[in-house]
């Protein structure tokens, strides 16, 4: 099978030839994995980390989560007032956080500035993207940082939590001012071609939901609907996907009910995968499942090949299941536990799954 066939199979809850994968990874662990690879298999400087992996799927990202690491400076500001500061962990790993949230003290929701989504050359990656891949690959659309977080980056988490219960009015007009956002480029990359697009907003502590379901109910769920709705006027076909981090079990039936197709990552030291597979997998393709907080960066060879043998032997069957460490892989990760994803996929993930 094609890349592309394998993934809509998956997508259609059939089995297809093996359990496809993408796997995301920190810029500095995609560097280190690339620079073995190349060396290993003595392939030409500029292959990308995609095909040599034999990843399934392709990605264009647009929106707030490029200001991640847009720039080299100790502190920089993005294209919404965002200032970001670059900071080290214990294992050595820099990341970007957040040093200054512009609207803290915002009053007038129609004060809000947003950056143009209009301009054709935004997506000029992404039409390239389709053009050239879009045969043999499933290509992704991602808008993620799409409402909650992007609410948050811009207010503060404490501000947007007191909104919510003291400041609702607000609140509501400030969720639709940025709504607007998503609904130009999530459209924009629907319009060209994109199999897939991905939304995400992390809603989910390590044990349970960072806002109440009646929150999320009121002031998110009917503006995903929106923007599901949007997406699939202009292509009924499109498959969409949201990425949540920690557990979300609560309000699983509302995206479902909204018409999720895909859910990320299912990360399982917060939720367990079999049992959201048993649960919701007639309406749901699960995309991650494998442990990236305990197994992947810590564990042995063995311990990463018995969680991937874990993960087919209970998720994949039926379809409606995409390899991946359940967050991008850290740049502290061997290299061999890396590798061991892959090649436990290769020898135990073609259906039907026998182990």
């Amino acid at each position: 099978m094609k890349h592309r066939e394998r993934v809509l199979t998956a997508l259609n809850h059939e089995e297809a030839d093996r359990v496809p994968i993408y796997i995301e990874y920190t810029p500095e662990a995609k560097a280190r994995l690339l620079d073995h690879v190349r060396k290993s298999r003595s392939v030409p400087l500029d292959s990308d980390l995609d095909s040599l992996m034999g990843h399934d799927l392709r990605t264009f990202q647009i929106g707030p989560v490029t200001g991640y690491h847009l720039r080299d400076e100790p502190e920089y500001e993005d294209e919404w007032g965002i200032r970001w500061k670059w900071v080290r962990n214990t294992a050595g790993s820099r990341y970007t956080e957040i040093a200054v949230h512009p609207l803290a003290d915002l009053t007038d929701p129609g004060d809000i500035k947003i950056p143009d989504f209009t301009r054709q050359e935004r997506y000029a990656k992404g039409i390239e993207l389709v053009q050239t891949h879009g045969r043999e690959y499933c290509i992704i659309g991602s808008i993620v940082c799409t409402l909650f977080e992007l609410s948050w980056y811009l207010r503060g988490l404490t501000r947007v939590m007191q909104d919510m219960c003291l400041n609702k009015d607000f609140l509501h007009a400030y969720l639709d001012r940025l709504l607007t956002w998503a609904m130009e480029a999530g459209a924009r990359l629907v319009e060209i071609g994109v199999d897939i697009i991905y939304l995400g907003d992390d809603f989910g502590s390590q044990t349970n939901l960072l806002i109440s379901p009646e929150m999320f109910r009121e002031f998110f769920k009917p503006r995903y609907a929106k923007l599901y709705s949007r997406f699939r006027e202009i292509n009924p076909a499109i498959k969409i996907a949201h990425h949540s981090c920690g557990c979300i079990l609560p309000i699983i039936d509302d995206f479902i009910e909204i018409g999720l197709d895909v859910l990320n990552p299912v990360q399982p030291l917060a939720m367990d995968p079999w049992e959201i597979k048993k649960r919701f997998g007639k309406h749901l393709t699960l995309w991650g499942t494998v442990d990236e907080q305990r197994v992947l960066p810590f564990g042995t060879v063995e311990d990463v090949a018995n969680e991937i043998k874990l993960r087919l032997r209970t998720v994949a069957p039926g379809g409606g299941f995409i390899l991946a460490p359940a967050h991008n892989v850290q740049a502290d990760t061997a290299i061999a536990n890396i590798l061991t994803i892959y090649e436990t996929l290769q020898a135990h993930g073609s259906y039907p799954i026998r182990l």
